[in-house]
């Protein structure tokens, strides 16, 4: 059955990050919805993948999707500066729904206090951050916990990435 997979992105996303697992998505059958401060725009990624944005944050809620992506690059950290994207993040948690991380991904997680007993991974350079907000850090090319969060280190766990991400979503 096909999910809709909200994706959260600014400029700046690490292109590979987004454009890898939105085409496996895609090509499974689910639909991706971009989002970010306002419908309509364009943003670009560091290596200028432009992206078109469908959704603005405030015209969309948790209820609307069945699954979350983010993806890395400078994105999450400038999103993260944003509290109504961090409980987003922090409400699809919450509620338990597939969240899929990447690299940077988990600052989101972080920033919305998601991270406290669980298992996951991330980009070398934020695994104290991950550390201090209670992960159990694992350096590993993919880590899915509780059924519900899948997370990878960086581009080259794409593959791993997507499996795990695509397993949960047609689970």
């Amino acid at each position: 059955m096909a999910k809709k997979i909200a994706v959260l992105v600014t400029n700046e996303v690490e292109d590979s990050e987004y454009t890898e697992p939105v085409k496996a998505y895609k090509e499974a059958g689910h639909e991706i919805v971009n989002i970010e401060m306002e419908a309509g725009k364009t943003v670009k990624g560091k290596h200028g993948t432009e992206i078109h944005i469908d959704k603005g944050i405030d015209d969309v809620s948790v209820g609307d999707f069945d699954a979350l992506l983010i993806p890395g690059g400078f994105s999450p950290d400038q999103l993260r500066a944003d509290d109504r994207f961090v409980q987003f993040v922090k409400q699809f948690m919450d509620s338990k729904k597939p969240v899929f991380a990447i690299c940077h991904g988990p600052q989101l997680l972080i920033t919305a206090k998601a991270l406290e007993g669980r298992s996951a991974t991330g980009y070398k350079s934020i695994r104290v951050d991950m550390e201090y907000a209670g992960a159990n850090f694992r350096d590993e090319e993919v880590v899915v916990c509780q059924n519900q969060l899948v997370t990878s280190r960086t581009p080259d766990d794409i593959p791993a990435f997507n499996r795990e991400s695509l397993k949960l979503l047609n689970g």
